[in-house]
């Protein structure tokens, strides 16, 4: 066969694609965190965390590829490569980098023709939730809160899907920063005097609890703790740049702000 045979996905999303591709077959190991499909936690073995894993774990499903994600994996995916396997490190942090992952895991097994597929459903998602957004006149500012201690604002792809849905990011100087140490802030009164409209939470992982996010010191007088627009899209919904962050994601964010478009029309 001229193309890989066994790989090994560090990262949910690569896991996800390689299924949605019909291509299932050629995964040898996924991380311990994948969740769609949910077959996948039953079909696959388990080998990796996410920041941290075991390279003899690794090894021993018998890679002929690894797939990586970010410079979380990096020292793992380094110590790989000297072991004498092939390692693909994605680092998508746009919209555009999620399809283009796409495309390029097709290619690396032979689905290209499934790939453009899927591309071309996702794009569709876009273009509707774009279309949807232009009907109304005015656009919520939101704050997508991607961790509680430290404050942690949102990532590349949840800020450009807030914007495609209809919304405005309240810290899009945040959001452009790949290191999740960049997106901190330091002072929980910067969120409050931005004002958003929505809060979107994605805790990574743990539970979201809106009454301990409202009873933070000024937080009373933001809009949407007032108007109790607060809501939780779970982690593996947005957070891996993968084909749910479109078809799970964007929906959710569009969905949320059809019902503040709709309390709006209430209040006036």
């Amino acid at each position: 066969m001229s193309h890989y045979q066994r790989i090994a996905c560090l990262s949910t999303e690569a896991v996800e694609t390689l299924y949605a591709l019909g291509a299932e077959d050629v995964i040898a190991g996924i991380s311990g965190f994948t969740v769609r499909p949910p077959r996948a936690r039953e079909e696959k073995t388990k080998i990796s965390g996410f920041s941290s894993t075991n390279l003899e774990r690794i090894l021993a499903v018998e890679p002929d590829l690894v797939i990586g994600f970010c410079d979380m994996q990096a020292d793992i995916c380094r110590d790989l490569v000297k072991a004498g396997i092939e390692v693909h490190q994605f680092n998508q942090r746009t919209v555009d980098g999620i399809l283009r992952m796409i495309a390029v895991l097709a290619a690396l097994v032979q689905r290209e023709e499934a790939g453009k597929l899927l591309i071309a459903s996702l794009r569709a998602d876009i273009a509707a939730a774009q279309a949807r957004a232009m009907s109304w006149t005015r656009k919520p500012v939101i704050y997508f809160e991607e961790w509680n201690d430290p404050l942690m604002s949102g990532i590349g792809w949840a800020a450009e899907l807030i914007a495609i849905a209809g919304g405005t990011d309240a810290f899009p100087e945040l959001s452009r920063q790949p290191g999740a140490k960049e997106r901190i802030i330091a002072d929980s009164r910067d969120v409050a005097a931005r004002a958003p409209d929505i809060i979107l939470a994605s805790w990574c992982g743990k539970k979201f609890q809106p009454s301990q996010l409202a009873a933070r010191p000024g937080w009373d007088a933001i809009p949407a703790v007032k108007n109790q627009m607060l809501f939780e899209i779970k982690s593996p919904d947005i957070l891996s740049p993968g084909p749910a962050a479109i078809t799970e994601g964007l929906r959710q964010i569009s969905d949320i702000i059809a019902r503040w478009q709709h309390l709006q029309e209430q209040q006036t």
